[in-house]
């Protein structure tokens, strides 16, 4: 009885534990609650600088952090879709770089790679790595959610 009780107390902690170190991972599904419907399948919350990626309204990637548009150049809020992708985008407006663009407004807007300290000019800035996901995972017609 003695060994039972002490393999069970070993299962129970290791999946104690291993669900702690989940929680604590960023870009997992447990990271942090996302602000938006179960139609999105990309969630942006302005005020808390983050985003995800979901599925039926489910985290499957994130919260990550972002930057967004600056004052004057606001990233709107609403729901939007994925118009169209471009890995290696070059901002003619801006005149530079925007790598794994995924355009969301009719207006140009997207998210790409960028800078996490500066504010764009109305885009969502990602890290590489979550650019790189972001990219992959989103496809023409995806709900974007934007919350303010």
């Amino acid at each position: 009885m003695g060994k039972l009780r002490k393999t069970i107390g070993l299962a129970a902690g290791s999946v104690a534990l291993g669900a702690a170190a989940v929680l604590a991972l960023p870009g997992t599904a447990q990271a942090a609650a996302a602000p938006c419907s179960a139609r999105a399948a990309a969630c942006i919350d302005l005020s808390a600088n983050q985003s995800w990626l979901m599925h039926d309204g489910v985290v499957t990637y994130g919260g990550v952090p972002i930057t967004s548009g600056k004052p004057g150049y606001q990233t709107p809020a609403g729901t939007f879709r994925v118009t169209y992708k471009d890995i290696d985008h070059w901002s003619k407006a801006y005149d530079g770089p925007m790598p794994y663009s995924v355009f969301f407004t009719q207006s140009g807007i997207a998210f790409h790679q960028g800078s996490l300290t500066a504010q764009s000019h109305g885009c969502v800035h990602l890290s590489p790595q979550a650019a790189r996901t972001f990219f992959d995972s989103l496809q023409p017609g995806d709900v974007v959610e934007v919350v303010p």
